[in-house]
């Protein structure tokens, strides 16, 4: 299905409302049209007869005026309002389903596909491109057909007046046809060009907005300055020549167009010298070349604005058409809450096929209520594991199992509901506390947000801020410390009280005063949950059931603490290894 096409999908509930746009249209521009024929009555049948008095000629003057200004002043404001504000209801409302379509769209894209977009790039889309395609709708499906319609009864009226002063009338039709056909293939070329170069700019632009902090921190102003200078220069190359073969297109439409109205004044002069034509018949061609003319420069404009429109219907539908990495099946069944048992049976990995297997045969049996810690290190596959539990990923080879029902044959949100995840940089957003801690349950009351913040020894410090619960926490938190945020990410888990706990480096970004509190909440959260910790400080994981070490995406080791250390093998290293680094630490501070 084409672009197009599949943008019509969103038009057709609305294609009554679409139909009555234009029937009103017509009416709206049809009385218009009444105008060059009142001139032509009023010349040729009261003020030039011989036969008739000034007292005649007044009274029928008043007569056809009065008509003119009932039909002009009383019937065409309502039309023309009820025109305008249908039409604007029908583009307004197929924006909302697209947009609303596309939020649902982008919630279920898969975590790949974002770490390989700009987050810009995708709301250049969503916002910029589906707000140009409402021209779409409002002229290519309203306006356009109007335009023609127009012209058919004008020049349906030009006929019964005089056939060969139409036919000079729109004899340079065919050369305005020629034109279009040959500017416009190449504008949509560019347009969507210029497009694509516009989502750069806004992506490269909202990153480094985040970003600002590390501009600042090493000094980059001039170098970042720079960077954004060439994109935005590649922009201006793309729209400048958008903008020269525009003004060609033009240039050449609207010659023809000015040509046209000297042709008829020519041919309709020679005619009126030679008696075949009244005065008023001359008169209102005149008037008809600006009622046929007029809505065919409109219709050059709406083949500009077209272009655009569909280049952006193009960018739409291609980001509409994204394929999902994650898709339930047919009959994937909602999952209840679990106990919480998980088999991680001969699990393979890897991000897309061209890349390295990140997971290589990886079996781990994890009953209910069990803590697992994954250690290791850097790049070895700890965070991967614990992205494939929940479903981020899909396993390339075996299965994941939880209570003994593979996940890939559940629904991925009933899944999700059974789970509860608190990582090393914890996005909260720019909304309040209260707000933030409710993403575990939107439906809590405020008692129960209190009491999972003070399970997570959060709520002393959150009604030590100027407005308690309300505080805004600004974009990404960015007013609260590391402890803080990482506190009310643990306090949302509290509420959304989950059989299901992921720890992913929960505590590495954080002081030690911090992250022995954390650490402490967290072994509350952990109690009677399945638990699993990605963790770089071993010292906050001797606790756990079973220790897992992976190396380059396989298991090494399992076993408690005591006795891995026992065994004296990687895991033993790394904590001598640490140990040695903290004890060369105190002294320094001594």
């Amino acid at each position: 299905m084409g672009p197009v096409r599949q943008y019509m999908d969103y038009v057709r509930p609305y294609k009554w409302k679409i139909f009555w746009t234009i029937i009103v249209g017509i009416i709206k521009f049809g009385i218009p049209l009444l105008l060059p024929l009142i001139l032509k009555y009023v010349l040729d049948d009261i003020i030039y007869p011989e036969n008739m008095t000034n007292a005649e000629k007044l009274t029928e003057l008043a007569w056809i005026m009065g008509v003119a200004f009932v039909v002009f002043l009383v019937l065409r404001p309502p039309i023309e309002y009820i025109r305008q504000y249908l039409a604007q209801w029908v583009g307004n409302r197929i924006l909302y389903d697209i947009r609303d379509k596309l939020f649902d769209h982008i919630q279920k894209l898969s975590l790949k596909y974002y770490s390989q977009t700009k987050t810009g790039e995708i709301i250049s889309r969503v916002i910029n491109d589906v707000e140009q395609t409402k021209n779409f709708v409002m002229t290519g499906l309203m306006n356009v057909w109007l335009d023609l319609i127009t012209i058919i009864i004008a020049i349906g009226i030009m006929l019964t007046m005089d056939i060969g002063m139409t036919i000079v009338s729109i004899i340079l039709f065919p050369l305005f046809g020629f034109s279009i056909k040959y500017f416009y293939g190449k504008l949509r070329r560019l347009t969507r060009e210029r497009s694509q170069a516009l989502a750069e700019v806004q992506g490269h632009l909202h990153e480094r907005v985040q970003g600002i902090p590390v501009t600042r921190s090493f000094a980059l102003e001039d170098y970042e300055q720079e960077q954004f200078g060439d994109r935005n220069n590649e922009f201006l190359n793309r729209a400048m020549k958008h903008v020269d073969w525009n003004a060609k297109t033009f240039a050449v439409t609207n010659t023809i167009t000015d040509l046209a109205p000297l042709l008829v004044v020519a041919f309709g002069g020679y005619q009126v010298i030679s008696e075949n034509i009244s005065i008023g018949t001359l008169v209102a061609f005149v008037g008809y070349m600006e009622r046929v003319y007029s809505p065919l420069r409109r219709l050059i404009n709406s083949s500009t604005t077209l272009v655009q429109a569909i280049a952006s219907i193009d960018r739409v539908m291609e980001f509409m058409n994204e394929k999902y990495d994650i898709k339930d099946k047919q009959n994937a069944k909602e999952l209840g809450r679990v106990e919480g048992a998980i088999d991680i049976e001969n699990v393979s990995f890897r991000y897309d096929e061209e890349d390295n297997q990140v997971l290589n045969g990886i079996n781990l049996n994890v009953k209910k209520g069990e803590t697992i810690a994954f250690v290791g290190m850097s790049g070895g596959g700890k965070s991967t594991i614990v992205s494939l539990i929940p479903r981020f990923y899909d396993v390339t080879e075996g299965s994941i199992k939880v209570d003994g029902t593979d996940i890939r044959d559940v629904k991925a949100r009933s899944l999700r509901n059974n789970i509860g995840m608190v990582l090393q940089d914890n996005i909260l957003f720019s909304e309040s506390i209260a707000v933030n801690i409710r993403m575990g349950n939107p439906d809590a009351t405020d008692e129960e947000v209190i009491a999972a913040a003070k399970a997570a020894n959060a709520h002393e410090f959150i009604e030590g801020l100027p407005y308690g619960y309300d505080t805004l926490v600004g974009e990404r938190g960015v007013k609260l410390s590391g402890g803080q945020k990482q506190r009310i990410a643990i306090a949302r888990v509290f509420l959304k009280n989950p059989p299901i706990l992921i720890f992913d480096e929960a505590t590495s970004a954080l002081d030690l005063e911090s992250e022995h509190l954390i650490q402490e909440t967290m072994e509350k959260l952990a109690s009677d949950r399945t638990t699993f910790i990605v963790a770089h400080r071993l010292a906050t994981i001797t606790h756990a059931d079973r220790i897992v070490v992976i190396e380059s995406g396989e298991i090494t080791e399992v076993g408690s603490h005591d006795e891995l250390m026992q065994k004296q093998g990687s895991y033993y290293n790394l904590y001598q290894v640490q140990n040695l680094d903290s004890d060369k630490q105190l002294m320094k501070n001594k």
